[in-house]
């Protein structure tokens, strides 16, 4: 049985805005599973709909087998989100928060004050767990939100865009606690971002989301590997445009290139670097710079969409 089972997941909102648009995809027990995409793309309303907070207009959604619109309470039951806004009491302390969702969850008080224990000290919490949340820095909140969603000791978790918002050195502390969560092999993790790094840290599978639907899915190298092993970049003083379609033309650009600004993005496959820059040399482009390297998950993003993911988000 699939962790996450979704088949042609669709929401369209009032005034006929298709926010997510026929979506399939599975998930496997143990496994972390994101959505990467810029922001409008579909991600944070499928986790609604995943997680019983947005009625589906179309498809279906299971959780272990769990029907999120036939039986939701069952649904909820077994998993736990992270919003991607904060949603804590600054006047409660650290301890006064789990020890809530504890008890909404229905965890007996001896195994509740255990498990806040373990929780405060894997996410770094222990120093502070008494104080008021209020006092929190915004990755010690969002430790605090994941150990908090954890207590119930989910078989889902849903992290909607947790980083967002936090600065490099609290984003990479925080980095390092969802690692370690995901090491342990116990919970699966459904994470949406549309930071690249990220996905390529975390993520066991990749679902990349364009306008409401998914485009390409595959562990991050996978897709990587698709634009062959390196790249040539070219930046030309011409129209980009115009030297891609001549490069197509005389057969040294693929259907897999492409242009943004004045630069040209060319995936190798079978040609060889040095015979590539060799043959746009002789086709007379007007190079400014010109170079190799190996391809990113944005090169993947751009040959998809058309668009910078960073921008785009």
């Amino acid at each position: 049985m699939y962790a996450i089972e979704v088949e042609n997941l669709t929401k369209t909102y009032a005034g006929g805005v298709e926010a997510v648009r026929g979506i399939s995809f599975e998930v496997a027990p143990g496994e972390v599973f994101g959505l990467l995409g810029p922001n409008g793309a579909g991600k944070s309303t499928t986790v609604g709909m995943l997680t019983t907070t947005i009625v589906p207009t179309d498809g279906s959604a299971r959780l272990h087998g769990f029907d999120v619109g036939a039986s939701p309470i069952a649904a909820r039951a077994i998993s736990s989100v992270v919003f991607q806004e904060a949603v804590v009491d600054r006047a409660l302390t650290g301890r006064q928060h789990l020890a809530v969702h504890a008890s909404l969850w229905l965890v007996d008080p001896r195994e509740a004050e255990a498990r806040i224990a373990d929780l405060a000290v894997s996410f770094d919490l222990s120093h502070l767990i008494d104080r008021a949340v209020g006092t929190y820095s915004g990755g010690e909140r969002r430790r605090l939100e994941i150990a908090r969603a954890l207590v119930s000791q989910p078989r889902v978790l849903f992290l909607d865009e947790p980083t967002v918002g936090l600065d490099p050195r609290i984003r990479a502390e925080l980095l390092d606690a969802i690692a370690d969560l995901r090491d342990t092999g116990e919970t699966t993790i459904l994470l949406t971002t549309h930071y690249l790094d990220e996905a390529e840290r975390l993520c066991d599978r990749l679902a990349i989301m364009h306008e409401g639907r998914v485009v390409a899915l595959d562990r991050p190298n996978a897709l990587r590997a698709d634009l062959g092993a390196q790249i040539v970049e070219v930046r030309t003083r011409d129209d980009a445009d115009a030297t891609l379609g001549l490069l197509r033309q005389l057969g040294l650009a693929g259907g897999d290139a492409f242009s943004v600004g004045a630069t040209v993005t060319i995936p190798l496959h079978d040609r060889t670097a040095a015979s590539a820059i060799a043959g746009i040399e002789a086709a007379g482009v007007s190079v400014s710079a010109i170079g190799t390297r190996e391809p990113t998950l944005d090169d993947v993003y751009l040959h998809l969409t058309g668009g910078r993911l960073a921008l785009a988000a």
